[in-house]
């Protein structure tokens, strides 16, 4: 009986895919998820030079936007990784901007300390 079944070579699929909708748009990548990682790449390539703050906010402004599209498309939007990678740049910018503001300020702070206050005079005068 069983001897005359024969099968196709080939692997075989493991579940079918249910057919899409003739209707349904293709999945492409998000074009503000590029956004996000390059605004967060030159936030975190600025940040030591204060220039980051803006570049990294917009990124950030930008990602909570692309993520609120991307929950709106119902999975036809990707591109998260790109959004969490700018993500984490654009908080590394920031964290980079906040330390340079620190040692600026602790540096004029040292350097205000020790400048001398008042007229200097001379050791022989009152």
């Amino acid at each position: 009986m069983m001897g005359d079944m024969t099968t196709a070579p080939g692997p075989v699929p493991v579940a079918p895919q249910p057919p899409r909708h003739p209707l349904d748009p293709e999945p492409v990548r998000s074009t503000k998820a590029r956004a996000v990682f390059a605004l967060g790449l030159v936030g975190a390539l600025t940040g030591l030079f204060v220039g980051g703050v803006v570049p990294a906010t917009l990124a950030l402004q930008l990602a909570r936007q692309a993520r609120r599209e991307a929950y709106a498309s119902g999975g036809f939007l990707t591109g998260a990784a790109w959004l969490r990678r700018g993500e984490r740049l654009a908080w590394a910018g920031l964290v980079l901007v906040a330390v340079t503001l620190v040692a600026a300020v602790v540096t004029g702070l040292v350097r205000l300390a020790e400048a001398p206050t008042g007229q200097d005079f001379a050791p022989n005068i009152d």
